[in-house]
């Protein structure tokens, strides 16, 4: 067991945890902050994505304790209030999303991305989204809220 200590949506949190606890896990199971979802356990899709100090990464294939100081940011922090982000508001009005599964990585991979890019083109767009995967929308709304939060952040 070891003690880990991090900033979770502006909250700080302390817990003893198993050296092979995965972050998705934690946050899940242990800070109930569902929001992070489990597609694959492997990587591969990208609906576990989080912010580790203000890195997108994709939390299924990192360990817990590899956050141990860090500043984590979930989908459930991504709001102010009763404010959704940027990101958030455009998936809504640009119908990006169907089943929903994906929806949580996918919105944090792109605040990734516009924060790194504000101005993304297509192209682009869709390089930041390698790794993040929807099985029900061809793309082409997530594309369009991609453009439409970067208009908005701007």
């Amino acid at each position: 067991m070891a003690r880990i200590e991090m900033t979770v949506n502006g909250k700080k949190v302390s817990h003893d945890v198993e050296d092979r606890t995965l972050l998705a896990d934690f946050l899940r199971d242990e800070l109930g902050l569902t929001g992070t979802h489990i597609g694959c356990d492997t990587s591969q899709c990208g609906c576990c994505t989080v912010h580790v100090d203000g890195v997108a990464v994709k939390s299924c294939t990192m360990l817990v304790g590899q956050a141990n100081g860090a500043d984590i940011l979930t989908i459930e922090g991504m709001a102010k209030g009763d404010k959704l982000h940027p990101v958030q508001q455009a998936f809504t009005e640009c119908h990006a999303l169907q089943c929903g599964f994906c929806t949580p990585g996918m919105i944090m991979a792109v605040a990734g991305l516009l924060k790194d890019n504000p101005s993304p083109n297509d192209d682009e767009i869709i390089h930041g989204l390698e790794g993040n995967l929807c099985r029900c929308t061809g793309y082409i709304n997530i594309i369009k809220a991609v453009k439409h939060a970067a208009a908005a952040m701007k």
